[in-house]
């Protein structure tokens, strides 16, 4: 059994996987040229592969995905229509996400940017300093997509005194955490009573430009929005305007329509904007729950045991 692995050569996790899996043979690519030979004759393959990558493999029977999102399976048909298992990450970058989140919304909401700049120029500024700050216990976060990663930030929500609504596309139950979960259906209406809007779905068809001018002018004056998932379903414009004319008292993006972002991109020079560069997944916790479950599903694999955090991929999730 052969397994290819897109990672860095030598990478440490890999030993232990050759030595409780001896029957299987892994193999590191690090280039897409690399994947595209070794997956001829792969059993299985670890990453996001390309469509050429995908189309030369010639008895690939299952993909695990170091992510949660799986936005690639959209650019492969044959992906879709084959029999290929495809599974995910999902839960391993959910409390760093969420971590981060609240990273962006506190930097903006306690104007830290303006007492660090205040730093540098050695000023005391508490009086002007009054003018900027806000609370955010007793407001309404609204949160498009409540898996994993929209859970754990209603987690947080939750303890810093914040009501917490949410839509989504599928039926999922509320929380303890959650006062109310609607469909997609009702998006505007959890809009209307949103100060802190968090984008947490995944990029599909359906969620690809799902919040656009309309739906940002429903969200209450001063309110912020934080996209987590993936760029795209917030329309860019759409935010910049209702952040320069104050609508939105701030945003905080850790994903965009483009990746990298351009130099000559708008967002750079927006005001009470945080960027971050798609980076919100990023800690050593994340990489070792993402590695313990490719671990588990390869032990699944071998035995030939249904296989963890499998996706549908149709839907894209």
């Amino acid at each position: 059994m052969k397994i290819v692995v897109a990672s860095r050569p030598g990478d440490p996790h890999l030993e232990a996987f050759r030595t409780a899996y001896p029957e299987v043979t892994f193999v590191c690519v690090s280039s897409p040229e690399e994947a595209r030979r070794e997956i001829i004759d792969a059993d299985a393959f670890f990453g996001n592969p390309s469509r050429e990558v995908f189309l030369a493999a010639q008895r690939l029977r299952w993909i695990q995905a170091p992510s949660a999102g799986i936005e690639f399976v959209h650019g492969i048909p044959e992906l879709v229509e084959s029999d290929v298992i495809l599974t995910n990450t999902r839960g391993a970058h959910a409390a760093t996400i969420a971590e981060h989140t609240f990273a962006m919304l506190l930097m903006l909401t306690r104007a830290l940017r303006f007492f660090d700049h205040a730093k540098g120029c050695h000023a005391w500024l508490r009086s002007e300093g009054y003018r900027h700050v806000n609370g955010i216990a007793g407001k309404t976060m609204g949160i498009v997509g409540l898996g994993n990663i929209g859970r754990a930030i209603a987690q947080r929500a939750h303890a810093f005194e914040m009501r917490v609504l949410a839509v989504d596309a599928q039926p999922v139950p509320a929380t303890e955490h959650v006062a109310a979960v609607w469909g997609l259906d009702r998006l505007h209406d959890m809009l209307r009573e949103t100060d802190v809007l968090v984008i947490s779905c995944p990029i599909t068809p359906q969620t690809r430009g799902m919040i656009g001018e309309t739906e940002i002018r429903l969200l209450r004056p001063g309110a912020y929005v934080l996209a987590v998932s993936r760029g795209g379903i917030v329309q860019e414009p759409a935010l910049i305007a209702a952040l320069r004319d104050g609508h939105l008292a701030g945003a905080g993006l850790d994903v965009t329509e483009v990746e990298p972002l351009p130099p000559d991109s708008p967002l750079w020079d927006v005001p009470n904007l945080v960027i971050t560069p798609h980076i919100s997944g990023g800690s050593q916790l994340t990489t070792e729950l993402m590695w313990s479950i490719f671990f588990e599903n390869v032990g699944h694999f071998v035995r030939g045991e249904p296989l963890r955090n499998v996706t549908d991929k149709r839907l894209g999730y």
